[in-house]
């Protein structure tokens, strides 16, 4: 499917009303369209379904680079599942990606789509590890937003609770970011680590989590008894 023609549908969904409200609400400075994600994730489902692996992605790479707000979103939304093969080059867009981010809702719905692959080769978790290092504060989040599910298992395997604890101890870095989003971001990732492994939650936050800004600390230990 050339670009012009998914863009075209995109613009065929455009609500000026609502796109001047979601520029002011997202604040970063794109096009935006004023598309909800529901209508996105319509679209997206039909290229899909029409698309090989190769095309999905590289239609993805082109969405992407427009900027377009509904296009980056459609961009992640076409690599957002579990069964992708193969996979590398959508890992490595999506890794590309991550080093350009520069809002939590882009970054989010890509990094969702990260986790797929995440959790589809978790050897990728050194790479993930590089992020931390970012001078990209957006990045850096990723690292932690890109190993939820790693923090929602409820039987993990030796090797699930490796990364689990891997991104506690990068969680432990992070705390001296006083950054309201990387501060949210520890206090999600703890939040759902909660609701399936409390001993280590309570650990975290009787240890290191004691110097979390008190929002976070409250928001970690919202499902602890």
């Amino acid at each position: 499917m050339p670009t012009e023609t998914a863009l075209a549908e995109l613009h065929a969904l455009a609500d000026p009303a609502k796109a001047a409200e979601m520029a002011a609400y997202h604040k970063a400075p794109r096009p935006y369209l004023g598309i909800p994600v529901p209508l996105i994730e319509e679209r997206v489902a039909d290229w899909r379904a029409a698309l090989s692996v190769g095309d999905r992605t590289a239609l993805a790479a082109a969405l992407w680079e427009t900027d377009i707000h509904e296009a980056r979103v459609a961009a992640a939304k076409l690599l957002t599942q579990a069964r992708l093969r193969p996979d590398g080059p959508a890992w490595d867009l999506i890794c590309h990606w991550t080093q350009s981010f520069d809002a939590w809702a882009l970054a989010d719905h890509a990094t969702i789509a990260g986790q797929k692959r995440l959790l589809a080769d978790p050897a990728r978790i050194d790479t993930v590890e590089d992020w931390t290092q970012s001078p990209n504060m957006w990045t850096r989040r990723a690292a932690l937003v890109i190993t939820l599910p790693y923090a929602k298992m409820n039987h993990p395997k030796a090797g699930d609770l490796a990364i689990r604890d891997r991104a506690l101890a990068w969680a432990e870095t992070y705390i001296q970011d006083r950054d309201w989003f990387i501060q949210k971001a520890i206090a999600w990732w703890l939040r759902d680590l909660s609701k399936h492994d409390a001993a280590r939650t309570r650990a975290f936050l009787d240890g290191p989590g004691t110097a979390l800004k008190s929002f976070a600390r409250k928001e970690a230990a919202r499902h602890l008894a």
